[in-house]
């Protein structure tokens, strides 16, 4: 098992690192998360009264923000008053990294962009998520997840052929374009290094999620065939795919030579190994079809436990299609560790997910559950020299 013990904050890998997060909705805090986890410092910048145009239903103790904002501090400023941009030049001064996902104008009209910021900080590394790029004739509109699945080919490739358009069922363009971004944080913290300078990194939904698309993006751009849509089938690895069993269904990836014959052996179908139409990954794939119906009489023979253990034993992969209940339950997930546990002091014991990434043989634990609303103010302001005076009138004008 792993070791997911208390440990001090500096010993986190990136606890001497402070960032200043002004991320709202899903990609950017997925961003800031990557960061937290690891053990950065982060203040999230909320508007006062909760006005944070996060997106989560406006339930801070519901399981989208508790799972988002896990390991940081909150603060409230407003950033639509000349104090409350002040207030976070004069934070920005001793922090390496800023994160936001606005749409690109708006941090140039509230004067926070990068160019302003650099003024502050020469070494402030400025992370930006914004839905379509930073320029270009796309770059204002508003940008959701699924816009960009859209746009970046996934829904028309996603889907039972014929049936039309399909979104995943994650929103994987925000998730992926903000671990881009703190991939590309972290190259620039490291070229600051040697360097000494800061600088602007950015992504956004529609590059993450063109770049997601991986071989099928390739399929196009090398080979100009625009893929369509393959359902539970793998679109060019034959036969993978979801397989039907005595009592349910399972997947199987039998594709590649050396993987067709060992399943052939295993399934006692040798003679499909000298099948003209199913004897090399060519002609498999030109009667991928074919193969299916041939194959799914053997697979509803026995159970999908059956199968999974006969199949893994013989060296190929096979594995069951699971409820997310299911797969919490699976010994594996649970070996692995990936639910937490954290202490909130209003919700009292919380599960969420951990970080995916071990630290040598640790999961890095939770340090703590998402802020509550301005928790940090006074702690904040405090320490870049506000009395308790000026934080109370800070706060009766609603700059805080």
């Amino acid at each position: 098992m792993y070791h997911t013990g208390t440990m001090p904050n500096q010993s986190f890998p990136l606890s001497r690192f402070k960032v200043l997060d002004l991320t709202r909705a899903r990609a950017g805090p997925t961003c800031v998360r990557q960061l937290v986890d690891w053990g950065a410092q982060a203040i999230k910048i909320e508007m006062p009264g909760g006005r944070s145009g996060d997106g989560m239903g406006g339930n801070r103790h519901g399981f989208d923000f508790q799972n988002l904002h896990r390991n940081k501090r909150s603060m409230t400023l407003n950033l639509r008053d000349p104090q409350g941009v002040a207030i976070f030049k004069k934070l920005a001064r001793d922090v390496d990294i800023i994160v936001e996902n606005y749409r690109p104008g708006v941090k140039e009209r509230l004067g926070i962009d990068y160019k302003a910021m650099r003024q502050v900080n020469p070494r402030l590394i400025y992370g930006s998520i914004s839905g379509f790029g930073q320029s270009g004739p796309y770059r204002d509109r508003p940008g959701v997840d699924q816009i960009a699945q859209g746009m970046g080919g996934l829904m028309s490739i996603t889907g039972i052929p014929g049936q039309g358009p399909v979104r995943v069922g994650i929103p994987i363009a925000d998730l992926c374009s903000g671990i881009f971004l703190a991939q590309g944080i972290l190259v620039a913290l490291i070229e600051r290094e040697s360097t000494g300078e800061g600088k602007w990194v950015h992504t956004s939904l529609l590059e993450a999620m063109l770049s997601m698309l991986d071989f099928q993006a390739s399929r196009w751009l090398m080979s100009h065939e625009v893929p369509p849509q393959a359902g539970n089938n793998h679109p060019t690895g034959i036969p993978t795919g979801v397989f039907e069993t005595k009592d349910g269904h399972t997947n199987i990836a039998a594709s590649g030579e050396d993987l067709y014959a060992r399943f052939c052996k295993a399934i006692e179908r040798p003679d499909l190994l000298t099948d003209p139409r199913f004897a090399t990954s060519k002609a498999r794939s030109t009667n991928r079809d074919v193969i299916m119906e041939v194959l799914m009489p053997v697979t509803r023979q026995k159970s999908s436990a059956e199968w999974i253990k006969l199949l893994n034993e013989a060296g190929v992969p096979c594995g069951p299609i699971y409820k997310i209940n299911e797969s919490f339950a699976d010994p594996q997930v649970q070996h692995l560790e990936m639910a937490q546990p954290v202490r909130s002091p209003v919700l009292g014991d919380l599960t969420i997910l951990g970080h995916p990434v071990s630290h040598a043989e640790m999961r890095l634990p939770l340090r703590s559950p998402a802020p509550e609303l301005g928790e940090a103010n006074e702690e904040v302001l405090t320490s870049i020299g506000y009395t308790k005076e000026q934080i109370a009138d800070l706060s009766k004008r609603g700059v805080i």
